[in-house]
């Protein structure tokens, strides 16, 4: 957004920037595509480390790869697993059709309990659109600018998705002339959700 308008800037400025900004312009974001995900949930879990000590980072993802929500928490159990989805049913007011995990038990035992009606599918080979949801979170350990807290680790998860939901397109599924409309109309909306949160 900033290249967008000709803007040099460092690192440490995007940060603070996003610090200052980014939960505001993710709440808008959520508030705008509340609803309009499919109805195939995708499950998953990932490890990451923050001062030596291991956190779990829960995230669902829908059919076509946009982020529903991503929650950090310490523990890999039936517990967290209900917290993920109460939270997820709190924010789309409906419960999926089919739900897609890995094999880890703690999805069924959470899933009988919320979602008895809800069509569950545990393999491995079905959740490779949770698992690449991970990627922005594993680039960022690699390059060594890792987590200083759980705080800053969640938010980061809970703006990069949604602004990253705003910017995916789909390339492959679009011809030049729609994908250039598509961006320029999350461009404006990107804009228009800007000029609202500033101060």
């Amino acid at each position: 957004m900033l290249a967008e308008r000709g803007i040099e800037v460092s690192f440490q400025t995007v940060s603070e920037w996003a610090a200052k900004f980014g939960l505001k312009f993710a709440h808008q974001l959520r508030r705008r595509s509340q609803g309009n995900f499919a109805d195939k949930w995708q499950f998953d879990e990932m490890a990451v480390s923050i001062k030596g000590k291991k956190y779990c980072l829960w995230q669902a993802v829908d059919a076509n790869g946009y982020v529903l929500d991503a929650l950090l928490q310490s523990r890999r159990n039936k517990r967290a697993a209900l917290r993920l989805m109460r939270k997820l049913l709190k924010g789309q007011g409906i419960a999926p059709r089919v739900m897609v995990t890995d094999k880890l038990r703690s999805y069924s035992a959470a899933k009988t309990e919320l979602m008895p009606g809800v069509e569950h599918r545990s393999h491995k080979g079905l959740n490779n659109r949770a698992e690449n949801s991970h990627l922005p979170v594993r680039r960022r350990e690699r390059r060594m600018m890792r987590f200083k807290s759980a705080r800053q680790c969640q938010r980061f998860v809970s703006t990069h998705s949604q602004i990253a939901n705003l910017f995916l397109l789909h390339r492959k599924q679009l011809n030049a002339a729609d994908h250039r409309q598509l961006r320029s109309l999350a461009c404006a909306t990107s804009r228009q959700i800007t000029m609202s949160v500033s101060p």
